[in-house]
């Protein structure tokens, strides 16, 4: 299974790894920095086979609400692209993925494994573990509205955007794929209870063509270690009948490589690993293909890469906007900066992210960052940032 690239309904994608739709930070800037590393010169070919947008209201996509349609926004080099849609009414799920089809979607996803509050207490993300019957009823009404509107074989490759891709001969529709927790409760999934493997086998029988789990049950949120053997269930519940894509803790390449051989899972999805290091993909599908990682990228890539955010930020949503966003993600870029000082000890760049933080214009970020290349804003043992980010 290492280096076999994942087929999703009628997509074969280049890589079996993907971006994770993650809330507050997988918009379109940040989604174009990891393909553009995933097609970087220091690196092996390609890296993230799809990159996921940020999980979408299909009320705010259908009353066309300004944020609902900026998380949304896609171009030509976000291909392929899959759009997570959050909720629980069946037929507003349905007119929401014809929305996302619409408007350039590869993959439709449905979210049934957010822990948040302000998404569970309206019966969505992972709410829908605790109501089985809804959340296949949700998959069937999506299902069967992705069937009416079905791309044709012309806009399967402009979608695509690889003629390497194959492609159906006939019309084919956008595939479905639901990304889910192990369960709700610590306790079901202890005693062998989790409702992962058998919601899997139950979306797969009305049409769902993937299903990722995150390898946590909603009690858990974002805490403990993901639990590999509950990701192993779900693919032992449905075989060869779909791929099964696990997803938690992949912070290294070595990680996914891990995730497959322990679990048998098809595919990995990569979040918060990604935020700090979005050449992840590249080296990942490096390791596997070749047993061997690339070359780290060095501090001028990845002020390159911090540069080329904000720019793309600038470009999609405006000066203000990105401002907010570069002085919250400082933290995440210069996570993997540090310097090793005359006697070998590492150093961090608490100077410079604080200097990043407080920069009024875009300009002065990119004074502080030559600033740093020019060997200032250094300072602060790096350990100590690492135990406190």
């Amino acid at each position: 299974m290492l280096a076999e690239p994942l087929q999703i309904g009628p997509l074969r994608l280049a890589t079996n790894l993907l971006l994770a739709p993650i809330a507050g930070y997988c918009d379109l800037a940040f989604r174009t920095i990891v393909r553009e590393w995933s097609t970087h010169p220091a690196g092996i070919g390609v890296g993230v086979g799809l990159a996921c947008t940020d999980l979408l209201s299909p009320q705010g996509l259908l009353r066309g609400t300004a944020t609902s349609l900026d998380l949304a926004a896609t171009n030509d080099f976000d291909k392929p692209v899959g759009m997570q849609l959050y909720g629980s009414d069946p037929d507003i799920m349905a007119q929401g993925a014809r929305w996302a089809v619409e408007h350039g979607a590869t993959v439709v996803d449905i979210n049934m494994g957010c822990p948040v509050d302000k998404v569970t207490k309206k019966d969505g993300g992972s709410k829908l573990l605790t109501d089985l019957g809804r959340a296949v009823e949700i998959a069937r009404r999506v299902v069967a509205e992705l069937e009416m509107c079905a791309l044709s074989a012309d806009e399967w490759q402009r979608r695509t955007g690889n003629s390497s891709f194959p492609v159906p001969v006939e019309r084919a529709p956008v595939p479905l794929t639901c990304k889910m927790r192990l369960c709700w409760h610590d306790s079901d999934y202890a005693s062998g209870n989790a409702c992962s493997p058998h919601l899997a086998r139950m979306l797969a029988d009305v049409g769902v063509t993937a299903v990722t789990v995150h390898g946590r049950t909603t009690e858990m949120k974002f805490s403990g270690e993901v639990q590999l053997p509950g990701i192993a269930r779900v693919v032992e519940a449905v075989g060869e009948q779909i791929p099964v894509i696990g997803n938690g803790d992949v912070r290294e390449p070595e990680d996914a490589v891990r995730m497959i051989r322990a679990t048998g899972c098809q595919g990995v999805m990569i979040g918060r690993g990604a935020l700090s290091t979005p050449w992840i993909f590249r080296d990942a599908w490096a390791l596997q293909k070749t047993g061997k990682l690339p070359q780290a990228p060095g501090e001028a890539e990845i002020v390159a890469s911090i540069r080329r955010y904000l720019d793309l930020m600038i470009e999609t949503r405006g000066v203000n906007y990105a401002m907010v966003q570069i002085r919250r993600r400082i933290t995440w870029f210069a996570k993997r900066m540090m310097w090793t000082d005359e006697r070998g000890r590492l150093v961090g760049v608490k100077p410079l992210k604080e200097a990043v933080r407080n920069a009024r214009s875009p300009s002065e970020v990119h004074q502080r960052l030559d600033e740093y290349l020019a060997g200032g804003l250094r300072g602060g043992s790096y350990e100590a940032e690492e135990a406190t980010a």
